[in-house]
């Protein structure tokens, strides 16, 4: 099979903090042949990048906490536990977002740093590409509240031993995806990592 798709028509059906376009395509089948013309949404979100700050030597995870829109239908929720992220401006690498977005919301800076992976968090609608990292840092004088005004955040700062970060993985205290993701890999990568990073 050759696997092609052909866009019929793209429209912006709207565009304010985020952009949405609809798109009427078709594309290849395994069995051979074409789809029916099929109207598909897709959600603008652009590239972004998250990073796992840990602390070898005290085995901690920087978590940060913050008000997140998509959790409002469950009003319990809105409030999520997560990593540091940020969106990929113009001109900038995934690196560069790493270090800027690490000072900006959590006050940490970078000692170094790894590439975990790189994926799609919603293809079914979504064209938001992660780039995830681990960033190494000192957590001694992590905490408090951060981020920048005019981005309207408020975000709070804490550093957590690695065993409670993860026991709150299991209690299903952290219920956003991409710090699910990274505090997993952090599990299985943790001795080796400590082994590299650890003075």
């Amino acid at each position: 099979m050759k696997k092609q798709f052909e866009i019929i028509d793209r429209k912006v059906g709207y565009q304010g903090f985020f952009r949405l376009e609809t798109y009427r395509l078709r594309h290849s089948l395994f069995a051979g042949g074409w789809s029916d013309a099929i109207d598909r949404e897709l959600f603008m979100r652009g590239n972004c990048v998250a990073v796992l700050l840990y602390d070898p030597d005290a085995d901690k995870v920087v978590l940060i906490e913050q008000f997140r829109v998509g959790g409002i239908l469950q009003p319990e929720k809105a409030w999520m536990l997560e990593i540091v992220a940020g969106a990929i401006e113009e001109g900038e690498t995934a690196e560069e977002v790493a270090y800027r977005e690490s000072m900006e919301e959590a006050g940490c800076e970078i000692q170094e740093l790894m590439l975990i992976n790189g994926f799609y968090t919603t293809p079914g609608g979504s064209s938001e590409w992660i780039t995830l990292f681990c960033g190494k840092v000192d957590s001694t004088h992590v905490g408090g509240i951060h981020g920048l005004d005019h981005e309207h955040e408020d975000i709070m700062v804490r550093a957590v031993h690695f065993d409670e970060v993860y026991q709150m993985l299991e209690d299903r205290l952290i219920e956003s995806a991409i710090p699910i993701l990274a505090i997993q890999w952090l599990a299985l990568n943790r001795p080796k990592l400590r082994q590299k990073w650890v003075k």
